[in-house]
């Protein structure tokens, strides 16, 4: 089971490292070895939200997640993305931002940094989103139930979760706009960008999240439907109509599950510049963190952790709103990503031993005392 489901994270590992070893000797194999990690311990609480969408779709859409979403997440967002973000913000062409990042490399370092801003409001304001909408539900299963109670509460105002985000983001761009006149007016400029960079991750998330949820309601009736026509069928022996709708809806979550993966590796592109400016190496050892971010997802949805470990998804989802604060902070002072890196594993860890707690109560009490043990579990 462990070889089938990272079998291919091992073989990219071996090829990646042999690859960098050839490409700039031992030191490169070090460097890519690094990033390898900083991107598994940053995007861990992504393969936990990952698993909770993931385990809605069919085997054939996370056999797609694996490949063609790997194609994307290692090729696309590790190595297209920063050459794109150099093109956009440096006015040229594409050939000209890949032979600056391969013969420049401190003047496209600098590029990609004075592009951090508008990076970081887009996917804060894309993660800040998730965040929210997770903690305005109401839900069976609460953690942090001092703080869940009541958040679940006023969940139920419409449209709040948007109104604290658009909040957000004009307390973030005046302050960025305040800060960059007291001190030259240097990146004055960029308030505005800041300001259009967080509506664009605002919109995408409300239109491709919104377009998922819209399918996956419409998977569900389909499910009740064809559930009625099996009975339907078993009785008169006739032969049930196949589902087409499912095949939508895997679609626009594979849509969302792209899109949240590129928001998660913002910090990740970004981080790894404080350990090297290299293209090549940076797309080496982020494509090998991405492979096995990818291959957790799928071995926690296919071991059904989440379903054991129920506070998992809490815990990755306070992860969540922990780093997209940490984004929108970055816009204007400077995060160690180690930082970044903590808060994550530590507040998925919490999660995991309150969801260990849940399940002993649970065993020593019986099914009986469920709410009972709940509570005691819960913080």
């Amino acid at each position: 089971m462990l070889l089938k489901t990272f079998g291919w994270s091992f073989a990219i590992t071996a090829l990646g490292l042999v690859a960098a070893a050839f490409y700039g000797g031992w030191t490169a194999f070090g460097i890519v070895a690094i990033l390898a990690v900083l991107e598994i311990s940053l995007s861990f609480d992504n393969a936990v939200v990952n698993a909770g969408i993931l385990k809605k779709m069919s085997a054939f859409w996370q056999k797609i997640f694996l490949t063609v979403g790997v194609l994307i997440a290692v090729f696309g967002m590790r190595l297209v993305f920063p050459v794109v973000i150099v093109a956009i913000s440096a006015k040229m062409g594409p050939v000209e931002a890949v032979d600056l990042a391969l013969n420049n490399k401190d003047r496209y370092q600098q590029l990609v940094t004075d592009a951090h801003p508008s990076i970081a409001a887009f996917g804060g304001m894309f993660l800040l989103m998730i965040f929210l909408d997770f903690i305005f539900e109401d839900r069976d299963i609460q953690w942090l139930r001092w703080i869940e109670r009541p958040l679940a509460k006023l969940g139920k105002v419409d449209m709040l979760s948007v109104c604290i985000a658009l909040v957000v983001l004009l307390i973030t761009s005046f302050t960025f706009a305040t800060h960059a006149h007291q001190h030259g007016g240097a990146h004055a400029d960029k308030a505005q960008t800041v300001l259009i960079a967080g509506i664009a991750g605002l919109i995408t998330y409300m239109v491709v999240g919104g377009l998922s949820g819209y399918f996956e309601d419409k998977l569900e009736e389909e499910e009740e439907r064809e559930h009625e026509e099996e009975e339907e069928a078993a009785r008169t022996g006739r032969k049930k109509p196949a589902v087409v709708l499912a095949g939508q809806a895997a679609f626009f979550m594979f849509l969302y599950l792209e899109v949240l993966d590129a928001s998660f590796s913002f910090d990740g592109v970004i981080g790894a510049f404080a350990i090297t400016n290299d293209i090549v190496l940076m797309a080496l050892g982020l494509g090998i963190g991405a492979m096995y971010v990818r291959s957790l997802t799928v071995y926690l949805v296919r071991q059904g952790t989440l379903d054991d470990y129920v506070y998992l998804e809490h815990g990755a989802h306070y992860a969540i709103g922990a780093l997209a604060v940490i984004l929108m902070v970055t816009i204007q002072y400077e995060i160690n990503e180690v930082i970044t890196g903590l808060v994550g594993v530590v507040l998925i860890a919490w999660s995991f031993w309150s969801s260990v707690r849940r399940n002993r109560a649970l065993a020593e009490s019986g099914d009986g005392a469920g709410e009972k043990a709940e509570v005691s579990s819960g913080v």
